[in-house]
């Protein structure tokens, strides 16, 4: 069973990104991936901040992805680029940490001109990382996703439609990989 790591870069509990993720993640668990959730927001602030590499809990996160075949990466897009809360998480991974790794970026904005942070904004720092095997990404708009007072989301169709399409892409580039012997599949 392939792994896949998924970091949410959402500073907020009750994030619309939070909706994307969990229609993507339950793609992902219908087909068979095993997923281990990042979120950012819950590690030790002190440990982002001034980059405490040796932190367990920081060491325990990077363990994540470096079981991982594939990683998910999350952040809404504020000003026109990803969440320093995400950036904090970036900076304590590896150098190469995402190497010989599928990356699927998601984001979500609150306008559609904030499209252009994934390709000029967020990949070029995962690149950084290591990070050979970029899908084009999800950018979804917050009014796409509406919260429930129950804690629910309901995802526009359009939105549900490129989830699964890019999910698609996603499997499809891990087995890829796992054929070719670049990527694990457990």
């Amino acid at each position: 069973m392939a792994k896949t790591a998924v970091i949410s870069g959402s500073p907020s509990i009750n994030s619309r990104l939070n909706g994307v993720l969990h229609l993507l993640q339950s793609q992902l668990l219908s087909a068979g991936i095993d997923i281990k959730v990042i979120e950012v927001r819950s590690l030790p602030p002190e440990d982002l901040i001034y980059t405490q590499f040796d932190s367990p809990v920081i060491v325990e996160a990077n363990q994540v992805i470096a079981d991982a075949d594939a990683v998910v990466v999350a952040t809404p897009i504020y000003k026109a680029s990803y969440t320093g809360v995400i950036k904090t998480f970036l900076d304590v991974i590896p150098q190469k940490g995402l190497a010989n790794k599928v990356i699927l970026p998601v984001a979500m904005g609150g306008t559609i001109a904030h499209l252009l942070a994934l390709d000029y904004a967020l990949k070029p720092v995962l690149a950084a990382l290591g990070a050979s095997v970029q899908l084009s990404g999800v950018y979804a708009l917050d009014a796409q996703v509406l919260r429930n007072e129950d804690g629910t989301f309901e995802v526009a169709d359009e939105l549900k439609q490129r989830i699964s399409n890019v999910s698609h892409e996603f499997l499809h580039e891990i087995r890829l990989r796992a054929q070719a012997g670049t990527t694990r599949i457990h």
